[in-house]
């Protein structure tokens, strides 16, 4: 028969290996807070907020290329960001800005179970979700005002968020930059009080 002290050796050491990972467990907590509500410096890609990034996407001083074309009269404003991490130079972010009236798209995407955006730019019709089944805790909003779109593509979210409301949130901070730049129609009052500290 085993004896006392040895059966007390072996049951230490199995335990050992559950308390190191319980330990790792909690010196990575997932982060709930909430996105921002207001846009705030510093930004990537001269508009996007760069908290709110890491918040959504797991992802601290992630690599970062791309621009926004919101200056020119003579072209569409387009443009593209997209957010990678370091380690493996995945995609865990894409927010893209493109011409084009994709309205017919936005509502078959609600028809589809999307949930409606709420009123952020006057004029606009935007859908946001998150897949079913989503290995990777994906989710995507798009927002269509006159002949523009924003689409909020978060590739790689984290788990344990609302990574929906992550989406929705993003899109809220920064489709009043992006979009009452265009040619469309001039936003309301009411939507001008919730555009982003400016640069």
């Amino acid at each position: 028969m085993m004896n006392r002290p040895l059966v007390l050796l072996v049951a230490l050491m199995c335990m050992l290996p559950l308390s190191a990972a319980c330990q790792n467990e909690e010196a990575t907590p997932i982060d709930r807070t909430p996105l921002p509500a207001l846009a705030a410096p510093p930004y990537i890609c001269e508009h996007i907020p760069l908290k709110a990034v890491e918040l959504m996407t797991g992802t601290r001083n992630p690599l970062v290329r791309g621009h926004f074309n919101l200056t020119s009269d003579d072209i569409p404003n387009t443009g593209v960001c997209v957010v990678r991490r370091r380690t493996d130079q995945e995609n865990v972010l894409v927010i893209d800005l493109s011409s084009g009236n994709d309205r017919a798209a936005i509502q078959e995407y609600l028809d589809d179970g999307a949930a409606p955006l709420p009123g952020i730019v006057a004029g606009a019709i935007g859908a946001y979700s998150r897949p079913k089944n989503s290995e990777n805790n994906s989710a995507y909003a798009h927002l269509v005002r006159g002949e523009t779109r924003v689409s909020v593509q978060l590739e790689i979210g984290v788990e344990g968020r609302d990574n929906a409301a992550d989406v929705a949130a993003m899109m809220k901070l920064i489709a009043p930059k992006l979009l009452t730049q265009t040619t469309a129609p001039s936003a309301s009052p009411s939507a001008k009080a919730d555009s982003p500290v400016k640069d």
